[in-house]
C-alpha cells in the first residue's frame, strides 16, 4: 500500500491552466469524491487516460470550478501507481482551495520529485532517464532540451546497459564452467571477450569525453568580461544583450560591482559578469569591486580581456593580459575600433578580435571566435553526459574495464580480470539506479521542483 501524494505540477502563477496531480492507492477514490463528470459515471468507471469533462467540488460539494479530470491505474502510469489529475482552470485560489479539499481526503503534499522518484522505484524509468526530467525542466537553450529529451528516452542507459550485459554474459560464462565442470559447456576462453571488452572501453571514453560540453550545454559557461575602466567592458556587454543594462559613461569606476547576465549565443549559453575595472585605488568601495573583478576571472571558463584601442597601453593592461592567460580560454578584445587606433599589443597567443560596440563592426567575429571555443559534442542528441554523477560513475566505469584489459593483455588468470569487470558492473549500476545508494536517490530528487 502506498500513501497518497498531491500537489499542483504548473506552479503558484496565474496561468491559462493548472494542473493538480495525484499518486498513490487512494488517487482515483479522492477524485471520485470531489469531481462529478458531466456523464454521471464515476472516475473509476473511466478508462484510463481519457479526459472527462465535469465540475469540481470540494468536501462541502461546493463547486470550485467546471473543469476536466483523467485517471491512470497501476502499472501502466507515470509513476506505476494509481494516478489521477486534475485540468483546471489556472487561478492559484482554485487549485489552492482543491488541494486542500484532496489533503482533507487523506492525500499529502508531495515532495520535490516525488512523482519522478515513485516512477523510478517502481521501475517505470532508469535514474539516468528520471535525471534528464529535471534537465528538461531547467533546459534553457534548445540543445540542452533536445539532449535531455534523448536521455529521458535512455539514449544513456541503452549505452550502459548494453555493456553491463555483455560483462554479465563472460561472468555467466565463466561461472558456469567453474560451478559445473561436468557439463557440457563451452569452454570460457578469455581471449574470445576481448572484443567486447575493447567495444565497451571506445564506449565509455566517448561518454567520458562527451562531459566538458555537457557540462557547458547544460549550465553555460561562466564569462568575465574584465578591463581598466573606461575601456568598454560595460558597452560590450550592453552591445552583446542588445539593451542598456550596464551604466555607460567617461567618468572612470561607474561599475563598481559585478553585473551578471545571461545570453544565448548560437547553441552556447553564456553567463556574462561584467566587473568594475581593474586598476590601483583608494576608493574602498571601488577597492572591493576590483577583487570581485580579479575573483570573477580566476572562476570564469571564459575570459573577455578588454583593451581600449584608441589609447596607448597601461600597466593595467599588462595585469589584464595575466588574467586573461591564467584562463582556461580567453579572447582579448582591442575595442573602440571606430575610433583612431594608438594601441599596440604586445605578443600573445590569445585569438585576438577588434570591434566597436558603437556600431558593432567586428561583433560577428568575436560570436564565432567563442563558438569556435566551446562546440557541443560531436554526438547524437541525448549522448551528453551533463552531471557530476553520471560523469564520475562511467569514469569508475572506464577505469576497471582499461584495468580489465591490461590485465588479459598481460596473462592474468581469468578471475583476476573478471574482478575489474565486476567493478566496472558496479560503477554501471550506479550509472542506471540498479545499484544506487538511497542517500544518493533522495538527493538527486531534492532539486526537482514540487509536482514533478
Amino acid at each position: 500500500m502506498s500513501d497518497t501524494i498531491a500537489a499542483v505540477s504548473t506552479g503558484t502563477a496565474v496561468s491559462a491552466i493548472g494542473i493538480l496531480r495525484l499518486s498513490g492507492d487512494g488517487a482515483i477514490d479522492i477524485v471520485n469524491k470531489l469531481f462529478r463528470p458531466r456523464s454521471g459515471r464515476k472516475m473509476s468507471e473511466s478508462p484510463d487516460r481519457k479526459l472527462v469533462f465535469g465540475t469540481l467540488c470540494d468536501t462541502d460539494g461546493e463547486t470550485l470550478d467546471l473543469c476536466l479530470c483523467t485517471v491512470s491505474r497501476a502499472p501502466d502510469s507515470y509513476t506505476g501507481e494509481n494516478t489521477a489529475e486534475l485540468q483546471c482552470h489556472g487561478s492559484p485560489t482554485v487549485l489552492r482551495a482543491a488541494l486542500d479539499a484532496v489533503f482533507a481526503l487523506g492525500a499529502r503534499q508531495a515532495l520535490p520529485g516525488e512523482f519522478t522518484k515513485r516512477a523510478f522505484l517502481n521501475g517505470r524509468m532508469d535514474l539516468s532517464s528520471a535525471e534528464a526530467v529535471a534537465d528538461i525542466i531547467d533546459a534553457e537553450t534548445a540543445e540542452a532540451a533536445k539532449n535531455a529529451a534523448g536521455q529521458l528516452a535512455g539514449a544513456i542507459s541503452a549505452k550502459a546497459e548494453r555493456i553491463y550485459g555483455s560483462l554479465a554474459d563472460i561472468s555467466s560464462h565463466y561461472h558456469a564452467v567453474l560451478d559445473y565442470p561436468d557439463e557440457d559447456i563451452e569452454d570460457f576462453v578469455l581471449s574470445g571477450y576481448e572484443r567486447d571488452i575493447t567495444e565497451a572501453i571506445d564506449t565509455l571514453r566517448r561518454l567520458r569525453d562527451s562531459y566538458a560540453g555537457g557540462k557547458i550545454l547544460q549550465g553555460g559557461v561562466p564569462v568575465a568580461i574584465v578591463g581598466r575602466p573606461n575601456a568598454g567592458k560595460s558597452s560590450l556587454l550592453n552591445r552583446l544583450l542588445g539593451y542598456e543594462r550596464a551604466i555607460v559613461t567617461d567618468i572612470p569606476g561607474t561599475t563598481r560591482d559585478t553585473i551578471e547576465e545571461k545570453l544565448r549565443l548560437g547553441s552556447v549559453l553564456l553567463r556574462l559578469t561584467d566587473t568594475a575595472g581593474i586598476r590601483s585605488t583608494e576608493d574602498a568601495i571601488e577597492k572591493m569591486g576590483v577583487e570581485r573583478s580579479r575573483r570573477a576571472a580566476a572562476n570564469a571558463e571564459l575570459v573577455l580581456a578588454v583593451i581600449d584601442g584608441s589609447r596607448q597601453l597601461q600597466p593595467e593592461d599588462a595585469e589584464i593580459l595575466r588574467l586573461a592567460e591564467a584562463s582556461p580560454k580567453a579572447i582579448v578584445i582591442v575595442s573602440k575600433s571606430d575610433l583612431p587606433k594608438t594601441c599596440i599589443l604586445p605578443g600573445t597567443s590569445l585569438p585576438v578580435v577588434e570591434l566597436s560596440s558603437v556600431t558593432g563592426a567586428g561583433m560577428e567575429n568575436l560570436e564565432a571566435r567563442i563558438k569556435e571555443l566551446f562546440p557541443l559534442p560531436a554526438v547524437p542528441a541525448g549522448e551528453i553526459l551533463t552531471n557530476a554523477r553520471q560523469a564520475d560513475a562511467v569514469k569508475r566505469a572506464l577505469e576497471y574495464m582499461e584495468a580489465a584489459r591490461s590485465a588479459m593483455s598481460t596473462g592474468c588468470t581469468p578471475d583476476i580480470v573478471l574482478t575489474e569487470t565486476e567493478g566496472a558492473m558496479q560503477a554501471l549500476g550506479e550509472l542506471t539506479g540498479r545499484s544506487v545508494r538511497e542517500d544518493v536517490t533522495n538527493r538527486i530528487f531534492s532539486r526537482f521542483c514540487v509536482g514533478k
